[in-house]
């Protein structure tokens, strides 16, 4: 298996967009973040450990960090498996410290 995947091929895979295409259209846009950086192009390369940053069709900020790249665009609960939802962590480390 490859170390790296396409940006829009893990957003698709990962079920965090619908189409690969919206994917790509939020890359060119400069719509997500990846590590820090303002990414331009949908073929930018994720690696385990990555963190993309982006906001939700609502408004919201997301951030996740990819655990593995997916092999095939499969069920939900083996794209969920995929990555870690950064603001959810946070928020049950804060529930455990108070």
């Amino acid at each position: 298996m490859a170390d790296t995947m396409r940006l829009d091929r893990f957003l698709w895979f990962a079920r965090i967009v619908k189409t690969r295409s919206y994917a790509q259209d939020m890359a060119i846009d400069g719509h997500l973040r990846l590590d820090g950086r303002v990414i331009d192009r949908a073929a930018a390369p994720v690696k385990v450990g990555s963190v993309l940053t982006f906001a939700t069709h609502r408004g919201d900020i997301r951030a996740i960090r990819v655990l593995a790249l997916p092999a095939r665009r499969g069920p939900p609960v083996e794209a969920r498996a995929c990555y870690e939802d950064l603001a959810l962590a946070n928020v049950s480390q804060q529930a455990r410290d108070d």
